[in-house]
């Protein structure tokens, strides 16, 4: 090949992997929305539906138990039939959701709404896959990929904005049209500018292990949910249905572990389960996602729009100050830790990310509900500790982790535990504050963030498990 040809192969190369960008960089920001989005409009629109914030909170669990669920079997069927074609099939489905939620009369069809959006959980992880088989220098991957994941913190701050405006002026329903509208974009551009690839065509898919799995993890976040219902006291209702589905969700694992040692072709061997390469990330991950989530999603906006303890402004206001830096934080230190892993890497950044995030926690909690600025100065420090360092990398494990002769296993299986954490994030610590409401309000909001520090303590201490991926890294 001349030299010529050699440059020529190179601007194409190079064309396509842009082109790739911007259609990858749309579906991760039509998914986005339908988490980050909301987030200044969940007061509005418990307003405009009549209905308790407790139900507007279970809506956003359902969305996120929905997106677990469907995490753990989308990337590995993408192998089968085409990534390019189940992304487009996810985009479309938030599509139809959108338009369910935004003309909803009644919480009961956002709930169908949200649930249907939910098909879109496995978004990001089945993104990186596609980046990665197109780019395989390390450093490029590494920028690349920081590029696409800091997305999941937050649009640069611009969706957390637009949202809160957005909710403010023209009701909750005008978010989901503009996610509708967003969601159209994406599924044209994937299917104008991505590329197809099948490593796993021919390959029969396990529907057997899909069906026990689904229903182990499906009935384990619905007996969560059950046991929220018990913090005003233990009722019998409750109480029954928690346990029932405990053994459910128990028996359902058990029939998945039986069926995947039998399966010529399992949904994921056995022998990759019980690796450090496997359940120590998907540990972290859900640790993390628990502790730290609901706070910058849920628990702090509320605090400081609240008129007592609170600081009582608007949600605008409250989106420029609290979610806008947050996010628009991790938007520009993503692509920088993503471009350092490689080189420092992968497990030694996601520690320094998980104690900066424990840091800052600290100083939302014992410094931020008496002071604005000092609650600014915290979801500031936790933008760039854990929406543009940790956040990445947990991603990014979740790629370069991945058995090589089933790749979109543990980017599926970790997309499970960031959807996993974040719906018992948004489960566990509003209940925390209602159980803990006898207190006081900031003695309340207190407790909810030392438990929120704490389950991050424990996500540090399970991150040292996590091995380190050697092939992704290169030398200084």
């Amino acid at each position: 090949m001349s030299a010529t040809q050699a440059l020529a192969g190179a601007r194409k190369g190079s064309g396509n992997v842009t082109a790739l960008m911007v259609a990858l960089l749309t579906a991760c920001i039509a998914f986005q929305l339908n988490a980050s989005m909301l987030s200044p409009a969940l007061v509005t629109m418990g307003e405009e539906l009549h209905t308790n914030q407790a139900a507007i909170g279970l809506s956003q669990t359902w969305f996120f138990t929905a997106a677990a669920v469907f995490s753990l079997f989308l990337p590995r069927l993408s192998d089968i039939v085409g990534r390019k074609k189940v992304l487009i099939a996810m985009m479309a489905l938030m599509g139809i959701g959108s338009v369910v939620s935004a003309m909803a009369p009644d919480i009961t069809w956002l709930f169908v709404g949200r649930i249907i959006q939910g098909v879109s959980g496995p978004t990001v992880p089945l993104c990186l896959i596609m980046l990665r088989s197109a780019v395989k220098e390390p450093k490029r991957y590494g920028a690349l990929m920081g590029l696409i994941t800091a997305v999941n913190g937050g649009i640069a701050g611009i969706d957390s904005f637009v949202g809160g405006y957005f909710a403010e002026h023209f009701g909750f329903r005008s978010i989901f049209w503009l996610m509708v509208a967003i969601a159209a974009v994406a599924t044209l551009l994937l299917f104008l500018l991505a590329g197809e690839s099948k490593p796993g065509e021919g390959t029969r898919m396990d529907w057997l292990g899909v069906l026990f799995i689904v229903v182990a993890v499906g009935a384990l976040l619905t007996a969560l949910n059950e046991a929220t219902k018990l913090v005003g006291g233990v009722t019998a209702g409750p109480l029954v249905a928690s346990l029932g589905l405990a053994v459910v969700a128990v028996a359902a694992f058990m029939a998945f572990w039986a069926v995947e040692q039998r399966s010529r072709q399992p949904m994921v061997e056995i022998v990759h389960l019980r690796q450090r390469s496997t359940w120590a990330p998907l540990l972290t991950t859900t640790l993390t996602m628990t502790g730290i989530f609901a706070v910058i999603n849920g628990i702090v906006p509320a605090y400081v729009q609240a008129a007592d303890p609170g600081f009582h402004i608007g949600a605008t206001e409250m989106s420029l100050l609290i979610l806008t830096p947050y996010a628009l934080l991790g938007w520009v230190f993503g692509p920088i830790t993503g471009r350092l892993a490689p080189v420092l890497g992968y497990t030694k950044m996601l520690r320094i990310g998980l104690l900066g995030s424990v840091a800052a926690l600290a100083v939302i909690g014992f410094l931020g509900l008496h002071s604005l600025p000092a609650m600014i100065a915290g979801t500031v420090l936790l933008g760039i500790m854990y929406a543009g360092t940790v956040n990445i990398m947990l991603n990014g494990l979740g790629v370069v982790l991945s058995p090589e002769g089933n790749p979109g296993f543990l980017p599926g299986m970790n997309a499970g535990a960031f959807n996993l954490g974040a719906g018992l994030s948004f489960l566990v610590l509003p209940a925390i504050l209602v159980a803990t409401a006898p207190l006081g309000g900031q003695g309340s909001y207190l407790t909810v963030v030392v438990v929120s520090l704490a389950i991050t303590v424990a996500a540090l201490a399970a991150s040292l498990l996590v091995p380190q991926p050697v092939d992704a890294e290169v030398a200084p």
